[in-house]
């Protein structure tokens, strides 16, 4: 288990919080691309507190800790997620999945939006769980690489199949058993996030784009191409292009990938790495193809017919946000039956409509209920992956603490953070 963590975040890991804060996964506008982010008013409260004071050591833990369970006396579990990730009716202020939820069950559920960044969170979160404290959620949502962090911390519970029924059936083999949660013991997905390559085809005027390749050494593209200043899905997608698989690789093969990016910087191949703002460069054309998040694409596709993806033969990128259940929350079976029921098809193809990201739900359970929603999201592989998309797709594997302050110094060198 990761106990000796150190006190403090490194500058190269505050670097990247705050790129993730201003224009990254925190800043994702979850249904809309118009619709504002909560990440902004975070960078002089939430990242200036943990700049000062540092993030407090791990305490020992035996892992699994539960509390008393009083699911059967308190109908109700706290569920705490990300903002605009959810499903909303036309009022902006109800949520019908989980309406539809309580009817049945008769559980209540308090629904908070208060993640608005991985770092930031754990932060919040973190001196409670080191102490052996409730912090006051059953349910927390987790982006991969941090929901391994608190397993390996033995901060999150491991959950009871007899509870999950649906979930173990229904969940796609793409996000079966990542690295760090083989077999899902501590936790289910919410939904997937697809890194894939954007282009503009009027921008690219008859140039092409089926790779990251063509992206860094066609001079027909030289000062008109993007990438996200997001690590892991940079160097990710780079690596892919490379032959070597995000899964496995090594430091020399990350300095290789850097290396590589760096002679793409040095010749104004790249005209700039950026967050979610790369959307407004991806249609105004300033962008001919960019790396970008699938969920982005969708929207943009909507909106502007210049705009399209595609998936190089590499592969490509898809990392998940996680449901998990802290230390000592008093709703374990509670917040079960909530994650279960969210592995229903019905009630999965309504999230799916509604927000555009990946589901976790196996396609061919999903799909007859979203095609009676919205015909077009069932037929899109950015929602419902199909077969030859998934077997593309790559996840990146879990880094050491040593690794990550590394591996984010030599990045934020490279994009200039």
């Amino acid at each position: 288990m990761e106990q000796n963590e150190p006190e403090r975040l490194s500058p190269a890991q505050l670097a990247a919080m705050r790129r993730s804060l201003t224009s990254g996964r925190a800043a994702l506008t979850r249904r809309s691309l118009l619709r504002a982010s909560a990440g902004g008013a975070l960078v002089a409260g939430g990242l200036g507190a943990l700049t000062g004071c540092g993030i407090p050591a791990a305490g020992k833990t035996q892992g699994g800790v539960s509390a008393e369970d009083h699911s059967a006396k308190e109908k109700t579990v706290n569920f705490s997620n990300w903002t605009e990730y959810i499903d909303i009716d036309d009022s902006g202020k109800r949520h019908p999945t989980l309406e539809a939820f309580t009817k049945r069950t008769g559980i209540t559920v308090k629904y908070t939006e208060d993640i608005n960044d991985n770092n930031e969170f754990f932060a919040k979160i973190k001196p409670q769980l080191a102490a052996g404290q409730d912090t006051g959620r059953d349910i927390i949502v987790l982006t991969d690489w941090l929901a391994g962090r608190l397993i390996r911390l033995g901060w999150a519970q491991k959950l009871d199949p007899s509870n999950l029924p649906h979930a173990f059936a229904n969940l796609s083999d793409q996000f079966r058993s990542p690295d760090w949660d083989p077999g899902r013991a501590y936790s289910y997905p919410w939904q997937g996030i697809s890194t894939v390559i954007a282009y503009n085809k009027k921008a690219l005027d008859g140039a092409e784009v089926k790779s990251v390749s063509d992206m860094l050494d066609n001079p027909k593209l030289k000062g008109r191409v993007g990438f996200l200043t997001e690590m892991r899905d940079t160097i990710g997608m780079t690596l892919l292009d490379m032959g070597k698989d995000p899964a496995k690789f090594t430091d020399d093969d990350y300095d290789a990938a850097i290396a590589r990016l760096q002679k793409a910087v040095d010749s104004q191949q790249i005209r700039r790495f950026t967050g979610n703002d790369y959307t407004s460069d991806l249609t105004k054309g300033d962008f001919a193809a960019c790396i970008a998040w699938a969920g982005d694409v969708v929207q943009l596709k909507a909106d502007s017919p210049d705009v399209d993806f595609m998936i190089p033969d590499s592969g490509y990128l898809t990392s998940s946000d996680n449901m998990l259940i802290p230390n000592k929350a008093r709703h374990k079976t509670n917040a079960e039956r909530l994650m279960d029921y969210y592995y229903e098809p019905g009630p999965a193809a309504e999230l799916a409509a509604y927000i555009n990201y990946v589901t976790p739900v196996e396609a061919t359970k999903v799909r007859p209920y979203l095609a009676k929603i919205d015909q077009s999201a069932a037929d899109n592989p950015l929602i419902i992956p199909d077969q030859s998309m998934a077997a593309k797709s790559r996840a990146f594997r879990s880094l050491s603490q040593k690794e990550e302050t590394a591996y984010e110094a030599k990045f934020a060198k490279l994009t200039g953070a």
